[in-house]
């Protein structure tokens, strides 16, 4: 493998890139031999990302999987400990890549908590999910909360969170679904599931008209149980503890079981569980 004075990113460099990575060579591996080669480190990095993921998506493709979508980022790239939401400044607490999962301290404050919540409490109801035979909404035994939702940009409350959100995770606010608050008590919870819609139900063209894919959740902490009611994610035996104030994102490309975004919300044991949900469209949601 040699350099030109320009240090193009040929067809020969991506067929030895996707070569090294097809004999489990891993990528550190193989950034440092480029560089050992006088590959310059900007170049030889974005080489390897962008050959891989078009190598990996051809190869999900040739799978039968659905094409993969653009996703929210928070932008986590060099390690920060803070980001900047606009009006507040938010802790990245964990991070985790596959699937990318992302744990932030203090998106709310203690007083937007309470605010959501006294909001709230009048119009709960029994929680419903989306119907994807019909593309409605159904009572579904899994999910055994109370809840309700607020329109997009309803009160002052709501609009602030939803640009705090659109900034930190650097998406339209225009493409959120409107924000619904969801109450557990002792004995309640949500089973494991997806949030994306599945293409092989019936009902799923008549939700996609509306905005397209799910391609990302954050579920937000409002009031701290006693005990139970973390966030769980089986395939990867992750557990999120329910701190108020705290927020986990959640990203998912395709919608397939391979994005390994199987979560759910534990049962709650004690106390009361306060939270509230903003799904992130593809699209402009309407």
């Amino acid at each position: 493998m040699s350099t030109t004075q320009t240090q193009a990113i040929t067809p020969q460099l991506r067929q030895w890139i996707v070569e090294q990575a097809e004999a489990g060579h891993s990528a550190d591996v193989v950034l440092k031999s480029m560089l050992a080669s006088g590959w310059k480190e900007d170049v030889a990095v974005e080489a390897m990302e962008s050959t891989l993921r078009g190598h990996l998506e051809n190869k999900a493709l040739q799978e039968g999987l659905p094409p993969a979508l653009a996703v929210p980022d928070p932008g986590l790239d060099e390690s920060p400990l803070y980001i900047d939401a606009g009006d507040r400044r938010v802790c990245v607490l964990q991070a985790m890549y596959n699937p990318r999962v992302v744990v932030f301290g203090g998106l709310l404050s203690d007083g937007e908590c309470e605010g959501l919540i006294a909001l709230a409490k009048p119009r709960l109801a029994r929680s419903l999910t989306v119907a994807t035979k019909t593309g409605g909404e159904e009572v579904n035994a899994d999910r055994t909360s109370n809840g309700m939702f607020f329109q997009r940009g309803e009160n002052e409350l709501v609009r602030t969170i939803e640009a705090r959100i659109a900034r930190l995770v650097a998406w339209p606010e225009e493409n959120g679904e409107g924000l619904q608050v969801l109450h557990y008590v002792p004995g309640t919870e949500y089973k494991p599931h997806y949030d994306y819609f599945d293409p092989s139900e019936p009902g799923t063209p008549t939700i996609l008209k509306r905005g397209g894919q799910r391609v990302a959740t954050i579920v937000m902490y409002l009031g701290e149980p006693d005990k139970g009611g973390g966030t769980t994610f089986p395939d990867v035996h992750l557990q999120i503890a329910p701190k108020r104030g705290n927020a986990v994102f959640f990203s998912y490309e395709r919608p397939h079981p391979s994005t390994r975004t199987l979560h759910g919300g534990a049962p709650v044991l004690a106390g009361e569980k306060w939270i509230a949900t903003k799904w992130l469209r593809e699209r402009r949601f309407t």
